[in-house]
Order: structure tokens, then sequence, then C-alpha cells
């Protein structure tokens, strides 16, 4: 069973591949597919990983917005039909510099 640190190197690492590809531009990934489905695969790595870190881990790091990356997890997977491309790319600009930040973070605390 994965304990909280490997769910947070899960996220990290989940992070670090969307970066790759989010480092070829926005161009790029309303162009190819591929690219877009990497993101958002990794996206629902991140909030798969999110969802299954313990509630003390979240009471103690309420500055991560657990529930909303959960909540993005839930529609990727569930209301794929619905999914807003121009939203994940938001997420990528918007939010997964600050995650990657906090989970660095947290991380450090366990040395």
């Amino acid at each position: 069973m994965r304990d909280d640190r490997e769910r947070l190197l899960d996220i990290l690492e989940a992070v670090e591949r969307i970066e790759r590809y989010a480092a070829r531009g926005r161009q790029a990934f309303e162009r190819d597919e591929l690219v877009q489905i990497w993101i958002v695969y990794h996206f629902q790595v991140i909030g798969e990983a999110a969802r299954r870190v313990s509630e003390a881990l979240c009471a103690a790091h309420p500055e991560v917005s657990w529930p909303q990356i959960v909540a993005m997890r839930n529609i990727l997977v569930h209301d794929y039909s619905s999914v807003d491309l121009e939203e994940v790319w938001a997420a990528v600009e918007r939010d997964l510099p600050a995650l990657k930040r906090q989970v660095e973070a947290i991380l450090r605390e366990w040395g």
C-alpha cells in the first residue's frame, strides 16, 4: 500500500511530465491530440494521488487545493465528454507551478 510520501512523489512526477510537454507551448497543445491526452492523463494521475492522500495530510496542508484537484480528476474521468481543453491549459499555467512548489515543500519537511 502506498503512503502519503509516495503519493506526493506521484503528484510531483506527473507535474514534471506535464511540464515536459507544456513547454512546447499552448499552440502545440491545441494542435496535437497526443499532447492533450498526455496532459489530461497526468492530471488524472495527480487527482487520483490527491484523492488517496490521508485526511491528516490534507488537514496539515490546507494551502493545497485538495478538493479542487480531486474535483478536476472526477470531471476528467467521469465527465470526459465535457472536458474543456482551455480550462486544462489554464490549469497548466495557473495551478501547476503552485502545486509543484507546495508538494516540494511538504516533501522537504519530511527530509
